[in-house]
């Protein structure tokens, strides 16, 4: 394939990219049937790509097969899912779209539980990253590391410098609206494996020394994130050990995200069914809801 005409792929799929102890006696999941549940966050959690299609709102390609929904049908919540594609930290306080109000605005203190993934679209890092390194890596034909040469540490200075404090400034407004509710956030599951793997290129085009680098920047990210959530009393569920394996390098019902290109999603690098259900599970595992 020509590069321009690779890259000209690579713009088109990364348009469409854009993410208890309860006080339950036991931890029960049946005991949670009383709970008001609200989902908030980004593409990941609104499982943007997957089907089907919540209609209600199509502006944020949300699904009805995400985690928040998963989480919903096992322990009998009652979900207000409020979670959309492209979603920012500042969109839980404004508004992202005409007719889409704040995201903290579905909170209030009867919220008993409260679940998000936040931040990677903060400063474009998922997308700004993903954007260079693929771009740099088809025209290098995968040798080296020249998304790293040229952006250095760039992406995770931004993170520390502009998403972390925008990560707690947002959980503290969470926590203000829903004082009563336990709230966890979610960090990323893997997108690329430690190390390249030749085999995957076609699919996620990055050269061999910026496979690393780019799971270096989401490592950063989600340590942010963490230490974001540990500051402000929240829960953190934590993706880095259950989904090795599982990034967008592995086959179809391996692979809980998918690859740039050539996957069974319309939404690439974001998790397909399977992830959101394992995302699902392990969170109600860390909640004490299974």
């Amino acid at each position: 394939m020509p590069k321009h005409a690779l890259r000209n792929v690579m713009a088109t799929s990364l348009a469409l990219t854009g993410a208890l102890a309860l006080g339950l006696p036991g931890g029960a999941a049946h005991a949670s049937s009383s709970l008001d549940y609200v989902a908030l966050g980004d593409s990941y959690s609104a499982g943007s790509g997957v089907l089907p299609v919540d209609t209600s709102n199509l502006l944020c390609l949300r699904s009805t097969a995400n985690y928040p929904h998963v989480i919903a049908a096992r322990t009998g919540a009652r979900l207000k899912d409020v979670t959309c594609g492209a979603a920012q930290t500042k969109d839980f306080t404004s508004s992202q779209y005409p007719g889409v109000g704040p995201q903290v605005n579905a909170l209030s203190a009867d919220t008993d539980l409260v679940t998000l993934t936040i931040g990677g679209n903060d400063n474009g890092t998922f997308i700004n990253a993903l954007t260079a390194c693929g771009t740099a890596g088809a025209l290098s034909g995968g040798k080296g590391s020249p998304c790293k040469d040229k952006h250095g540490t760039s992406f995770t200075d931004q993170i520390e410098t502009n998403t972390y404090p925008a990560l707690k400034s947002a959980l503290r407004t969470v926590r203000a609206k829903a004082p009563n509710a336990r709230v966890a956030v979610l960090g990323y599951p893997w997108i690329t494996p430690p190390e390249a793997d030749p085999s995957c290129f076609v699919k996620l085009p990055v050269a061999t020394g910026d496979v690393p680098y780019l799971r270096d920047i989401q490592a950063h990210l989600n340590s942010a994130v963490q230490r974001a959530s540990d500051e402000t009393g929240a829960t953190y569920v934590d993706f880095a050990q259950v989904s090795e394996g599982h990034d967008a390098c592995k086959a179809e019902g391996t692979r809980w995200i998918e690859p740039l290109l050539f996957g069974s999603s319309l939404v690439p690098v974001h998790p397909n069914a399977l992830g959101e259900r394992r995302m699902a599970e392990h969170t109600m595992s860390v909640l004490g809801l299974s």
